[in-house]
């Protein structure tokens, strides 16, 4: 069996940059056993797999180590796929996913993501996190993402997080942010108990942070930045229950599994 793999840039303008993610586009569902196989053997943060319905895609998302309800970097990337690979002329195309259902737009900002929107709640600080960041946090909260806000952006730039010590959280990572120097926000995302120590530019990071954000600002429209080693920015727009997240995706390989 032969399937098409396009690993692309999301978050990113050029090659190299932003979030890497691969989509492979089925005709049907296959095991999940070797959806999970495929994922494991791209060894990328995600590996997402999209199948056209009557007016829809569906779109399921893997890291290597399991599936996962919601990521933005490679719903980014499966809209580019759809719209620069697929034949498809709509400007926008609908996803349905665990996390309901997603779209992708075209727009002069580039690509457009509505989600819906995560409001994390304030927590108590948990030991593991403590333990594993070195600095006392302005506030620690709970979407599902712990969310841990430092006092400057050159905290954030610092951290060297203990992982064995945030494996042990209930939550599916953590997100470290602060107000920033030239953006609204910055953030650091880290997802060791999915095999991500790390996650270069995080979509679904920004359902969380977005609405916090705005609320503590008193704005609805957040410029982001994430730290990491790859970095990337993105535009976020507060509406009521849902984010919007802009961003540009480039093609890095285009090839064919062969299973």
């Amino acid at each position: 069996m032969q399937l098409p793999l396009y690993q692309v840039d999301a978050f990113a303008e050029k090659a190299f940059e932003g979030n890497p993610a691969a989509v492979v586009p089925l005709t049907s569902w296959l095991a999940d056993e070797v959806l999970q196989a495929i994922a494991e053997e791209n060894n990328l943060s995600e590996t997402a797999f999209i199948v056209p319905g009557n007016e829809h895609f569906e779109l399921r998302w893997f890291t290597p180590a399991a599936e996962v309800d919601l990521c933005g970097h490679a719903t980014l990337a499966a809209g580019h796929v759809v719209f620069q690979h697929l034949n498809f002329e709509q400007h926008e195309v609908r996803f349905q996913t665990r996390s309901g259902q997603l779209q992708v737009s075209r727009t002069e900002q580039g690509l457009m993501m509505d989600f819906p929107a995560t409001m994390p709640k304030a927590t108590a600080t948990p030991a593991a996190i403590s333990a594993a960041i070195p600095f006392e946090p302005v506030d620690v909260l709970l979407g599902f993402d712990h969310i841990v806000v430092l006092e400057n952006e050159e905290q954030v730039k610092q951290l060297n997080p203990d992982f064995s010590q945030l494996k042990q959280l209930s939550s599916r990572g953590v997100v470290v942010t602060a107000r920033g120097q030239d953006y609204d926000c910055v953030s650091r995302c880290f997802y060791p108990k999915l095999n991500v120590a790390e996650d270069p530019v995080t979509g679904s990071a920004h359902c969380q942070l977005a609405p916090y954000w705005a609320q503590q600002l008193g704005k609805t429209t957040i410029n982001a930045r994430q730290l990491s080693a790859r970095a990337g920015t993105m535009s976020c727009e507060v509406l009521g229950d849902r984010v919007r997240l802009f961003g540009s995706a480039v093609d890095y390989l285009v090839g064919t599994i062969n299973i």
